[in-house]
């Protein structure tokens, strides 16, 4: 698995049910994974390590790291589809 946390806005994996998508300034994980208690689950639950591991390094590794960064702002513009 090659995945360079935070590197651009482009990258994407999915490691069984989970869908990993790069951005500059954060890593989105989203849907559900399984992990079995067989080979298979210990595969997966080894890459989920991994890229786990991968995250951390390069978090720990920026000497520049703020203590935190605004959420994610909501779409402007547009019909709210919700709305009544």
């Amino acid at each position: 698995m090659t995945f360079h946390p935070f590197a651009n806005e482009s990258d994407a994996l999915s490691l069984g049910g989970l869908s990993v998508e790069n951005h500059v300034d954060r890593i989105a994980v989203f849907g559900d994974v399984t992990v079995t208690r067989d080979k298979t689950g210990l595969k997966l639950a080894r890459d989920l390590a991994q890229l786990i591991n991968v995250v951390v390094s390069s978090l720990e590794a920026d000497k520049t790291l703020p203590d935190t960064i605004a959420p994610d702002q909501a779409p402007t513009g547009g019909r709210d589809p919700f709305a009544g």
